[in-house]
């Protein structure tokens, strides 16, 4: 194999243009810094954000933001309870606060008296908002705190409602993407002390980092900005965890990769060179591979699912560019030094040959076969815990703690009647109202409520009360028979939307996103394992061991989510979502084995070089493992649960990569296949011809650095 360098590994390493390269990353830094930060102004935190494209509650949403200014209202419902009944000094305080609710509701809106529930417990004061969310933060903080103050002992108060939920998702993100990089960035230094040992190592991943950071924002406002790239509070949260994540990750393997060769060259220069050239495409098989993964989460009908996905890819991207290009530089500019007190000498022997990893590999060696079906036998018991998960999560259980609208929205199930203060909406042609009516009439469990017209005249919005509760399955029931009742009226063009259409729909989206997103996800990656590794075998074998190991940590995560979290379900988008990452991120680990692997066996035959990629590669690949689950395991300091169920997912998915698949179970699988795992490749007809002219050289420059 040629030591010489090409020409994308030369600029960044050269004795010249590695000045260029850091020039080049300062400008660069200096033009995007000022857009830090702004891809807070495109989230879309609207209503129809987080709905599935083209699904029929997602119509009535976009139809209503149309109507008149009292259609664009999200209400908030004040809800005030009392166990021994509602006395007069409550009605007075809700009197009161209706006063000065009225202030703060939607221009030429009134604020009705105050709704008695019928066991006499509870009172009910809904006050229509506008959807704007700054004017829904201030009015929600206000309404809270008249409510509060002056309240007669003994009275609870809550405000809840939509405008009520709204105000507690948002505050629940307020400042939470810089804690979130406060506390990774601590991780990862934490990690990175203590995998590089070195005072001074680890400035030089988490510089190059945070110039990638810079890059990814930049770059991300960009597209938000004059692309349409979709982006939600979510999705901007995930972007910089993701970035330090893989970031690092690739900073160790190229790191990794340079002290090796500065055992072998005298000029750093050179080394980083070769290093780059040979870890290169393994680094880019990855970030390619994930990078492709996420962007065929654009295919899923689910918006906030497109988000992550777009935005996790443009995060993935910008990390390659950066540890790719400046972090190299940065590397050859200081020179050996920055090892200390561990620096590499030319002719030093490689400890990870007769390490632990070697041992591993001989160990697994003896009795491959033995190996991978134990392996498979914990997958398999892992795995069976993820076929009795609750999949979908009601908007009381979204959040890791209730906020006070949640528990508000329990108290005015407990006291009125299910459906009342969420109904569904019928929105339908303004010449076919009386017969929309009628069909909806028609069906059991509704009970029609206000009419409100269209500015044009020609639709009519009809408020339907479920007599279940919105986020039951009665209720979903309801809404199916509702719509097929409704779409029966010649004419009438009639749709189905709500809080309860919006859960049905959602439902119906993810089960379609799975069905297509996830087989093309795996085509993708069966395309770049077989570009890479030259084979069809091996990149079948990487494939199957990626998708038992996404069941495992599916399992493994729910048994965590039921008995340590205390979760009621499992969101609705984790299954695609957590497939998607950990498909691509997963399968980055067996690419930087099974490519170590692929150069080992070239030179040493398939057994050795499986033991070889093993030894020289397990170090490096369980430190990048561990410092990626940590980054994701910070996700557990979320407030809402589907992100803490991500990052749980994802975190237990990589370290079983880690440590099981890419260290047990490929290895196994790969010595027990033999040669045939590069077939139909050149590597697989040369394995079967003998030592040939490469193995025999192969050998002897082992035998040579052996005897030094």
């Amino acid at each position: 194999m040629s030591d010489s360098p090409g020409l994308l590994a030369k600029v960044p390493s050269g004795r010249g243009s590695k000045w260029l390269v850091l020039l080049g990353w300062l400008l660069l830094a200096g033009l995007l810094t000022p857009l830090f930060g702004g891809l807070e102004d495109y989230e879309d935190r609207s209503p129809s954000g987080s709905l599935p494209r083209g699904a029929e509650s997602t119509a009535v949403m976009n139809e209503l933001e149309k109507y008149s200014e009292a259609l664009e209202e999200a209400p908030a419902v004040v809800v005030y309870t009392r166990e021994g009944g509602i006395q007069a000094a409550d009605r007075k305080k809700a009197e009161s606060d209706r006063a000065a609710f009225a202030k703060l509701a939607d221009s030429g809106e009134n604020v009705a008296a105050a709704v008695p529930s019928r066991d006499g417990k509870a009172l009910m004061t809904v006050v229509p908002l506008t959807r704007d969310d700054v004017e829904i933060d201030f009015a929600v903080k206000e309404m809270r705190k008249r409510a509060q103050d002056g309240a007669p002992a003994g009275l609870g108060v809550a405000v809840a409602g939509p405008a009520g939920l709204l105000n507690d998702y948002t505050q629940a993100f307020e400042n939470l993407d810089v804690n979130l990089m406060i506390m990774t960035s601590s991780v990862v230094i934490v990690l990175l002390l203590l995998i590089y040992r070195s005072p001074f190592l680890w400035l030089l991943p988490l510089l190059s980092v945070g110039f990638a950071a810079v890059l990814t924002q930049g770059v991300a406002y960009l597209l938000a900005k004059h692309a349409s790239l979709p982006v939600n509070p979510a999705s901007s949260s995930l972007l910089m965890i993701l970035l330090f994540g893989v970031g690092t990750d690739y900073a160790l393997l190229l790191i990794a990769r340079y002290r090796e060769e500065l055992r072998r060259h005298e000029d750093r220069h050179a080394a980083m060179g070769i290093a780059l050239r040979r870890s290169g495409p393994a680094i880019l098989a990855s970030a390619g591979t994930v990078v492709v993964g996420l962007v065929c989460l654009a295919l899923a009908d689910m918006q906030s699912s497109r988000s992550l996905g777009l935005v996790g890819a443009t995060g993935v991207l910008c990390a390659y560019v950066a540890m790719v290009t400046i972090l190299p530089a940065l590397l050859v500019l200081v020179g050996r030094w920055v090892f200390w007190p561990f620096v590499p000498r030319v002719g030093q022997a490689e400890r990870s040959a007769t390490g632990a990893w070697a041992r591993i590999g001989t160990s697994v060696g003896r009795r491959p076969r033995l190996v991978w079906l134990g392996c498979l036998a914990v997958i398999a018991a892992l795995g069976v815990s993820a076929l009795g998960m609750n999949l979908g999560l009601s908007k009381s259980d979204v959040f890791q703690t209730k906020p006070e609208s949640v528990t508000g929205q329990e108290q005015l199930a407990r006291h009125f009647p299910s459906g009342a203060s969420d109904p569904a909406a019928v929105v339908a042609d303004a010449g076919a109202e009386g017969a929309v009516v009628s069909a909806v009439q028609g069906v059991d469990g509704v009970q029609v409520g206000e009419r409100s017209p269209s500015p044009d005249g020609n639709r009519v919005m009809i408020d339907v009360v479920l007599a279940n509760a919105p986020d039951s399955d009665a209720a979903m029931d309801t809404i199916e028979d509702l719509r097929s009742a409704v779409h029966a009226v010649p004419g009438a063009h009639a749709v189905v939307g709500g809080t309860t259409a919006e859960t049905l729909d959602i439902d119906h989206a993810q089960s379609r996103d799975l069905r297509v997103v996830i087989p093309v996800v795996l085509a993708v990656i069966l395309l770049f394992l077989v570009v890479l590794l030259r084979a069809i075998v091996a990149p079948l074998i990487l494939l199957s061991t990626v998708v038992v190991s996404y069941f495992a940590a599916l399992g493994a995560s729910g048994l965590l989510f039921e008995h340590a979290f205390g979760h009621a379900g499992v969101a609705w988008q984790l299954p695609l979502v957590s497939f998607v990452f950990l498909a691509a991120l997963g399968v980055d680990y067996n690419i930087f084995l099974m490519t170590r692997v692929r150069e080992e066996a070239q030179l040493h035959g398939h057994a050795e070089g499986v033991r070889r990629g093993l030894s020289v590669t397990g170090s490096v690949i369980t430190s990048a493992a561990v410092v990626l689950a940590a980054t994701f395991a910070v996700f557990t300091s979320m407030p809402v649960v589907d992100m803490v169920q991500l990052g749980v997912v994802v975190a237990v998915g990589v370290l079983l990569d880690a440590f099981l698949v890419r260290t047990l179970l490929v290895p196994a699988l790969s010595l027990d296949v033999g040669r045939a795992s590069w077939w139909p490749g050149r590597l697989y007809r040369r394995l079967g011809e003998g030592p040939g002219p490469a193995v025999r050289a192969g050998q002897q420059r082992a035998d040579a650095t052996a005897a030094r």
